[in-house]
């Protein structure tokens, strides 16, 4: 099911202008604050009456400018997970829980409470009230009110940016469930990369109310002309091979393995890991004689050589890209140009342990 979201609206010194069609999965918004990200979200959500433009679900319009169309927010079927829970707090959590249930059409209401209760771990937690809750069990609580509503869409709209590190990574897992087991497009809106390359099937960049980049999360987060040199990252395809006993954990990728400090998930699951480009080290020949223990072998498919002393260089592995952020006297002096086999060295300790995160387990494009 896509979504289409074609907007113009003008503020006080502030112009709105997107053209998206966005297809099944976790498409998230993505830019610094200021960019039109909450903009669009409340557009969709029909918090906002466009000056211009048509938004769909499917065949499901719920707005269009051209004929006057317009669908109250409550008749548009969206759950909605903001930033703060907004639970009432003299209801239990089963209560909250029911009162999104309460909302979702006949037709709908065929998503099982006990199916929702178990994804999000949040069984223990039934009778308590909101006020005893941490801050990631109360966004575990949102999503499941937002999920019972029997949405055809859900919007979160940066649910993560009022919890700490810790809270984060505890809330990240349940977010990756909801993208691989539950058949209903999201639409995410942050300004972290790293949040953004653990979750997204699709990203949208804006910045000054406009598209700058669409695509695929290895492909925009890697374009420097989106996120700078400095925030250069790529996103790589790995297997759990095993555990070992000195605390490593052996992947597989499509260029050789990759050891990193111990994972928690089981042998064969699939993840994406996310390895910035200025923790890559390049060799043309394969180095030896290095306490780095990650040596994995591409093909240049792009070299960009910056105004300044940097150089971007982009290693094709398997289907995935690899990029490094060198020096332009490195590049120079190692002769490096695209159609060459090279090498690139990554410290096991550089890859943080938020830049691990399940693969996508149901592929966007088999979902209704």
């Amino acid at each position: 099911m896509t979504l289409q979201i074609k907007v113009q609206h003008a503020f006080a010194g502030f112009d709105l202008d997107v053209d998206l069609d966005l297809p099944a999965g976790v498409s998230v918004l993505f830019g610094p604050s200021g960019s039109g990200k909450t903009t669009v979200i409340n557009a969709v959500a029909g918090l906002l009456r466009p000056d211009q433009g048509r938004i769909a679900i499917g065949d499901w319009v719920l707005t269009d400018t051209a004929s006057r169309h317009h669908s109250a927010p409550h008749r548009r079927r969206i759950g909605y997970i903001f930033q703060d829970a907004r639970l009432f707090p003299h209801l239990s959590v089963r209560q909250n829980l029911a009162y999104g249930r309460w909302f979702a059409p006949r037709e709908a209401k065929a998503t099982s409470m006990d199916r929702t209760v178990e994804m999000l771990g949040i069984g223990h937690l039934l009778s308590r009230r909101p006020a005893t809750l941490s801050g990631g069990e109360k966004q575990r609580v949102a999503i499941g009110r937002a999920l019972l509503s029997g949405p055809r869409l859900i919007l979160a709209d940066e649910p993560l940016a009022a919890l700490d590190e810790a809270r984060k990574a505890e809330i990240l897992p349940y977010f990756e469930r909801l993208r691989d087991e539950v058949a209903v497009p999201i639409l995410y809106v942050s300004h972290a990369s790293a949040e953004v390359a653990r979750l997204a099937t699709t990203v949208v960049a804006l910045r000054a109310g406009r598209v700058i980049a669409c695509g695929p999360p290895g492909q925009v987060l890697g374009d420097v002309a989106v996120v700078g040199a400095r925030g250069a990252a790529s996103l790589l395809t790995v297997r759990v091979v095993a555990h070992h006993a000195d605390g490593l954990t052996e992947l597989a990728t499509a260029a050789g393995t990759l050891w990193l400090p111990r994972i928690a998930d089981a042998t064969e699951a699939t993840l994406r890991v996310r390895i910035m480009a200025q923790d890559v080290i390049l060799s043309r020949d394969r180095p030896a004689g290095l306490s780095a223990l990650n040596i994995l072998q591409g093909t240049i498919s792009d070299l960009r050589l910056g105004e300044g002393p940097g150089a971007m260089v982009t290693l094709a592995v398997g289907e995935d890209r690899l990029a490094a952020r060198i020096t332009r006297r490195s590049a120079e002096a190692l002769g490096l140009a695209p159609g060459q086999t090279c090498h690139a060295v990554i410290k096991s300790v550089a890859v943080a342990p938020d830049a691990i995160g399940t693969g996508l387990r149901v592929s966007p494009a088999s979902r209704d």
